[in-house]
């Protein structure tokens, strides 16, 4: 299947031959596995910002970034520069562990931004450059530190695709972590939502860890992200996170904060825990910290560090030019106050979807944090599920209960979207929830276009799905 003559001189125009060539290609030769090029059938070949120009000539307005690891959108001026400089300079670009300037850097950049009181009792360990390489070596320091080896997570997390990270997601084939309910206001575990199920829920943990017939042992840790983003863009209370660290800090439990797709101000704050006030024990780190480039690292309290030389390491985890990306990339979102913008603008566009949900039934729920924000689509012809509460009578309340879930009218509205130039991805527990992570460099004006762009896709595929429905 080698690339045709017609094909190769039409390379630089831009044409639906080369788009189409690649993609068939791709079908024929990747793996079964492959996700995104599924429900995304576009070839990009040119970048900036927000934008992404693909191989047939046509624009989009990329929410996706990455799954949030860029930052700063394609090809930011500061990342290409720190890119260059390091390529220019002759330094190595693969150094294993060894201490560089370029590390010293970064290092000196990631702990300038940690939660107060942390970075000068803190260590950081480099580990292979994927986000859920982090998780694992997060998972073996706290077990190598405390001596126990169980750990606590929570429904609906998403923490990575290894043996170990994938143990303690929502999607665990089996039992090897004990599971414990994360609050949420829509479909609430308990029928409740708001502050009483925050409530509930920590309860519940309470008696997880102190009955001695509850069948969990003593944990060596609990892992659990400041807002669950695969599980459906689910922001945890502040109150709750609080009480889950104030949970751990009294029983010597380390509590590992997982802010690969949370962090480097997506949710509002430089990292999602500076919302709550709370100083974790470890905190998980990949994804917008390289730059767009992988890197991933975890930093813990070094009570915890316990490592014999060896103990967890990887072959790339000292790119340089990761590591030069990554702090152009944190220093550029600190100095310039992403952070705080992603608050004000993502405040905005959540006000603005919330109309959406007032104008079709099929709109169940709009939530989010900062520029991490979740649509999920439901089936208002079905039977609602009596999962809400009336707060007054504290009875059931059918007008308020969630409908199902509706992953094929999601699917539909990514299709619309992406008909329309915009790149969104999909989410939450039946892949139903319309996500939204846009670089937090985005205009004003870009975000009103995809505003735009989504409700004229939910538009056109609610009409579409009532019709064949």
């Amino acid at each position: 299947m080698a690339v045709t003559e017609s094909e190769a001189d039409s390379t630089h125009r831009g044409t639906p031959a080369v788009h189409e060539g690649i993609l068939r290609r791709q079908s024929a030769r990747e793996s079964a596995a492959r996700t995104y090029a599924r429900a995304l059938p576009i070839v990009p070949v040119r970048a900036r910002g927000l934008t992404i120009e693909g191989a047939d000539g046509r624009r989009y307005l990329d929410c996706l970034s990455g799954a949030g690891a860029l930052a700063l959108g394609h090809n930011h001026p500061v990342v290409l520069e720190a890119i260059r400089k390091v390529l220019d300079s002759g330094a190595p670009l693969s150094v294993l562990d060894l201490a560089t300037p370029v590390k010293d850097a970064f290092i000196t950049e990631l702990f300038r931004t940690l939660p107060a009181g942390f970075a000068d009792r803190a260590r950081v360990q480099f580990c292979g450059p994927a986000g859920t390489d982090a998780v694992e070596a997060a998972l073996k320091l706290v077990r190598a530190a405390t001596g126990h080896g169980g750990i606590l997570a929570f429904t609906g997390a998403y923490h990575g695709m290894t043996a170990g990270a994938l143990a303690a997601s929502g999607g665990a084939p089996d039992l090897q972590v004990g599971r414990l309910p994360y609050p949420q206001d829509y479909r609430c575990p308990f029928g409740v939502g708001g502050p009483r199920g925050a409530e509930l829920a920590a309860r519940w943990t309470e008696s997880v860890l102190d009955d001695p017939k509850s069948g969990v042992p003593r944990p060596a840790g609990m892992i659990l992200e400041p807002v669950q983003g695969e599980g459906g863009v689910i922001p945890a209370p502040d109150d709750w996170l609080r009480r889950m660290r104030r949970i751990t800090a009294d029983r010597s439990i380390p509590l590992i904060a997982d802010e690969v797709q949370t962090g480097v101000g997506r949710t509002g704050a430089f990292w999602a825990v500076d919302h709550s006030g709370i100083t974790p024990d470890v905190m998980v780190l990949s994804k917008a910290i390289g730059g767009s480039l992988p890197l991933a690292v975890i930093v813990y309290r070094e009570e915890l560090d316990v490592w014999q030389p060896g103990a967890h390491a990887g072959t790339f985890r000292g790119n340089q030019l990761a590591m030069a990306a990554g702090t152009a990339t944190l220093a550029h979102v600190r100095e310039n106050g992403l952070a705080e913008r992603a608050a004000t603008l993502g405040a905005r566009m959540l006000t603005r979807l919330r109309q959406l949900q007032d104008e079709f039934a099929c709109v169940g729920d709009v939530r989010g944090r900062g520029l991490m924000i979740g649509v999920e689509l439901v089936d208002p012809g079905a039977a609602s599920v009596p999962e809400a509460r009336d707060s007054e009578t504290d009875g059931w309340d059918s007008t308020t209960a969630p409908h199902p879930a509706d992953p094929e009218l999601a699917a539909a509205v990514q299709r619309e979207c992406l008909d329309r130039g915009l790149i969104v991805e999909l989410g939450g527990r039946h892949n139903s929830v319309v996500r939204l992570l846009p670089p937090l460099t985005i205009s004003d004006e870009q975000a009103s276009a995809v505003l735009d762009r989504l409700a004229d896709a939910v538009t056109a595929a609610n009409r579409d799905h009532q019709r064949t429905g």
